[in-house]
């Protein structure tokens, strides 16, 4: 008897060992809706209901996400009959503000094993896929359509990538940015104000990866989330400019100043090539945030 409770025992712990192995193993992918977006399409596919975000040529269907991850944007064209006759589309993207990048779709056929649920939008064409690698941090993707016809829906799914452990190592701004102490679970840190008004610069050797930990300040009149966008500068040029999607932290708090609340962080990573740079940051909206800057323990040595 006591032999075969101990045989069960360690069945069930094998079982729980198998169900832990494989949430970790499994990459966790979750279906991303546009910021922006104001009505979703249904589409019937082999069966399941499926929501879709139209797409527009002159205003991008923005999708925010932390990295790093694999983003997959499925498109379908939607076609006025189910006629064999060849059709073609253009999708363009953008990704933290940069080049717009240009994607050709080619040989479009309608899908047999698929249909509008709302049938005066036509028919559905065979998925088309647009796949990118977002690297870690906040990321801002624009997606918009080439031309008004056809018409293009899009379906977004993110599927995270696990991170590499990294040693990180504090550094300053270059220029005497208001230091701030923010306390969260006991821990003080230091971050830096900064705003449109006063720019947040640093200079670093690559190559090497700076993280930026960014905080939106709130005060108490502040209600729901706030929209700051971010613009970073490379010696001078634009290199990105991201869309940080705020809203107040509930674990992290000023050690003096009672009247205010940090928002929840948000970070920037950026890469930096060859040579020393000078990174410059500037929100373009009236908003202003607190900064941790933060680059690879490991990297030390290319700032002696």
């Amino acid at each position: 008897m006591i032999n075969k409770k101990i045989n069960i025992a360690h069945f069930l712990i094998l079982i729980l060992l198998a169900i832990s192995v494989l949430s970790f193993a499994v990459p966790k992918t979750k279906v991303l809706i546009p910021k922006n977006a104001k009505s979703s399409i249904l589409i019937n596919i082999s069966g399941k209901s499926l929501k879709y975000y139209p797409t527009s040529v002159d205003e991008a269907a923005i999708l925010i996400v932390r990295g790093p991850g694999k983003l997959k944007v499925i498109t379908r064209a939607q076609l006025n009959s189910k006629s064999k006759k060849q059709r073609d589309y253009v999708v363009y993207y953008r990704i933290n503000g940069g080049k717009k990048i240009k994607v050709d779709f080619n040989d479009i056929k309608p899908d047999d094993k698929s249909y509008f649920e709302n049938a005066s939008l036509g028919f559905p064409s065979k998925g088309q896929n647009i796949n990118v690698e977002l690297s870690r941090g906040e990321n801002t993707v624009e997606v918009w359509c080439g031309s008004a016809n056809p018409k293009i829906c899009i379906r977004n799914l993110f599927t995270t990538i696990k991170e590499k452990k990294i040693d990180w190592y504090k550094l300053s701004p270059m220029y005497p940015n208001e230091p701030v102490s923010l306390v969260t679970n006991e821990d003080v840190l230091s971050y830096f104000r900064y705003s449109s008004s006063k720019s947040l610069k640093f200079k670093i050797t690559g190559p090497t990866i700076v993280r930026v930990l960014n905080r939106v300040e709130f005060d108490y009149k502040m209600k729901g989330k706030i929209n700051c966008r971010i613009e970073v500068k490379e010696d001078k040029k634009v290199k990105n400019t991201y869309m940080l999607c705020a809203d107040r932290s509930d674990v992290t708090r000023y050690k003096k100043d009672g009247k205010k609340i940090p928002g929840k962080a948000k970070e920037i990573v950026i890469n930096v090539p060859s040579g020393t740079h000078t990174y410059t940051l500037l929100p373009l909206d009236n908003c202003t945030v607190l900064a941790r800057i933060l680059f690879p323990k490991k990297d030390i040595t290319l700032e002696e």
